[in-house]
């Protein structure tokens, strides 16, 4: 047989009313990414991280800052990267243009195009954080990096975005009834006028795992971990879920709609399981995070869409490459990493590491009796498509 894998506030008063073209940017290849956080005092160089993203066969990267000792290990790779400006920037960058261009100048413009950075964003999870001067700051800080990034001719080329958290949401359950929060629309207004303008997807991070963890007696962890469950079926629109990945995106779906942005790609952002954390972590363990990450890059792999949006094709940015040692929080925060700081495997999904792994081998599926693989018959067909040869006994 063959195996393929294939929110009565005031009114926000920046202007998003320029001219702005649509950007022919294609700043995510496939459907699967990682994100790279160095929160850690232990990690491989990045030029070593380069090496074992090349290994693994992950071409989408993102990271929180704009490190420069990364941004020279990623030149010339011809690997997406996303770089991040910080929440500690924002105020400033919005009270003053010039700093927008002055980050670009140091952050950007000595590496592009060698560095292939195809996006920026622009804050992460600030919404929702209960910070209004930080949420007034972001759209400031949005309208003054994308001026920047058009006198350099750059804002076709580079997209703009920044990750929200499910607390932007006033409810996401069923998938139908989600609408953003009354009051943080005089915020996300302005970023959405401005992203279904640039044809920027609204990125989100969604976590399965934090949703079952909070709720671990009324949410069934088969259906948080892609295994079979009787799924739910949404009321409204009798669509049927059976996983909470897809309800997640289609909530959000949901939410755009309702504010009238029904063009709009949803894109996750970060979405991860964490493999070990204390005892009220429900859910955490080595177990449940190899499952959730193989059977989430599975589903990413079928190219597909969800129930509500079988034409968008889910993509995502996995949380994350390594576990950060100096990561502040519960256990969980320090273990969400596929990868240990040697670079070895951690959770191990069949990815490569840089060095040999003792990490438990992935679950095999029920179906499979025992498989005798001909490793050697690895064949690459058109795009580099894995084929493995093997035979049932």
């Amino acid at each position: 047989m063959f195996l393929i894998e294939f929110i009565n506030l005031p009114t926000l008063t920046h202007d998003f009313t320029l001219p702005i073209l649509p950007a022919a940017i294609h700043s995510f290849v496939g459907t699967y990414g990682i994100n790279y956080g160095r929160i850690a005092d232990n990690l491989p160089a990045p030029e070593d991280v380069v090496r074992l993203l090349k290994l693994a066969r992950i071409r989408n990267v993102k990271i929180y800052d704009a490190e420069h000792k990364v941004l020279d290990a990623f030149r010339g790779s011809g690997l997406n990267l996303v770089v991040a400006i910080p929440n500690e920037f924002l105020k400033d960058m919005a009270a003053n243009p010039s700093k927008a261009m002055d980050w670009l100048n140091e952050n950007v413009q000595p590496y592009y195009p060698a560095t292939r950075i195809v996006g920026i964003t622009v804050g992460n999870e600030v919404l929702g954080g209960g910070d209004a001067g930080l949420a007034e700051a972001l759209v400031g800080a949005v309208a003054n990096v994308h001026d920047a990034l058009r006198m350099l001719r750059l804002d076709r080329r580079i997209e703009l975005s920044t990750p929200h958290s499910e607390g932007v949401f006033a409810n996401s359950y069923p998938p139908s009834a989600c609408v953003f929060r009354d009051d943080l629309m005089v915020y996300l207004r302005p970023l959405l006028d401005f992203f279904s303008k640039t044809g920027a997807p609204f990125y989100v991070n969604a976590y399965p795992f934090l949703a079952y963890m909070s709720d671990p007696s009324h949410i069934d962890i088969n259906y948080a971990l892609f295994k079979p469950n009787a799924g739910i079926v949404d009321p409204k629109t009798g669509l049927h879920y059976d996983n909470m990945f897809e309800a997640q995106l289609d909530a959000a779906y949901f939410a755009l709609e309702a504010a009238g942005y029904p063009g709009m790609e949803v894109r996750v952002a970060e979405t991860g399981w964490a493999s070990a954390g204390d005892a009220t972590e429900a859910g955490a363990g080595m177990a449940d995070a190899i499952t959730y990450n193989r059977n989430l890059r599975k589903r990413l792999f079928l190219r597909k869409g969800t129930p509500y949006r079988p034409e968008r094709v889910a993509k995502a940015y996995i949380f994350a490459l390594f576990n950060e040692n100096l990561k502040p929080g519960p256990t969980t925060e320090r273990h969400f990493g596929l990868f240990k700081p040697d670079g070895s495997v951690s959770i191990n999904i069949g990815l490569k590491g840089l060095v040999p792994s003792s990490a438990p081998p992935p679950p095999s599926s029920p179906m499979a009796l025992f498989k005798v693989c001909i490793h050697d018959a690895l064949i690459c067909l058109v795009g580099c498509v894995r084929v493995h040869l093997c035979y049932t006994i």
